[in-house]
């Protein structure tokens, strides 16, 4: 995954609140021990308090002090993977990206991207709208893997502004090789966490996972 922006943050306020949580729970233990060791001078010497009794209390501050520093470093955990994932979400919004989703086509010629097939001698660029629909089949050079599409069907009209997908077909003597999806710029709106990765929103509505990006530029 490229992420355009890194960040580890380091709260102080966070170094802070762990430290009273620490020292809080050094401060109820001493204030427990007095109470049990008051409980011990004090008790009936007829019906002493069975030793089981004291164990028992001794494992059950143990286990409220447990809870009490787990949910401090789950807080800070917290606050921390939050911080990133903000900053890491906002750097990529007004980014341009590079995937293999559909790209957005607003009337002006757009740059393709796809490696021929080193045993092809003759390569296709196929063009399909939204729903697979092929609108045009270009012979493109099987020694390039840039190119630029113009927008426009084979007889010169303008196609319409939407989503499409490009294909690079490679043909060695007539005979289809393989087909290559190829990839275009598209700019990011909206980005946000979903589950364990980041998915961002295209210009044109696509949303794809940031790990689905094989290029970033800086949105012009």
């Amino acid at each position: 995954m490229i992420t355009p922006v890194t960040t580890t943050p380091t709260s102080g306020a966070q170094q802070s609140t762990a430290a009273s949580q620490t020292s809080a729970i050094t401060s109820d233990f001493e204030t427990f021990l007095q109470m049990l060791t008051a409980q011990a001078q004090n008790q009936d010497p007829l019906e002493p308090m069975a030793s089981t009794q004291y164990a028992s209390q001794l494992a059950q501050f143990s286990m409220v002090e447990q809870q009490v520093q787990t949910n401090g470093l789950l807080s800070n955990l917290a606050s921390t993977l939050g911080s990133v994932n903000l900053n890491e979400l906002a750097g990529w919004v007004g980014m341009d990206v590079r995937s293999t989703s559909a790209f957005h086509f607003a009337g002006n010629p757009k740059t393709l991207f796809a490696q021929p097939d080193p045993q092809a001698d003759t390569t296709k660029l196929v063009i399909r709208d939204k729903s697979g629909t092929v609108l045009d089949r270009i012979t493109v050079p099987s020694t390039k893997s840039e190119f630029v599409w113009a927008g426009v069907t084979s007889s010169g009209d303008p196609m319409s502004a939407g989503n499409y997908t490009a294909t690079l077909e490679n043909y060695k003597g007539g005979d289809l090789l393989s087909q290559t999806p190829a990839a275009a710029y598209n700019r990011v709106v909206e980005a946000q966490v979903g589950g364990d990765t980041v998915m961002l929103t295209l210009s044109g509505g696509q949303v794809i996972s940031a790990g689905d990006v094989s290029a970033v530029r800086t949105g012009a």
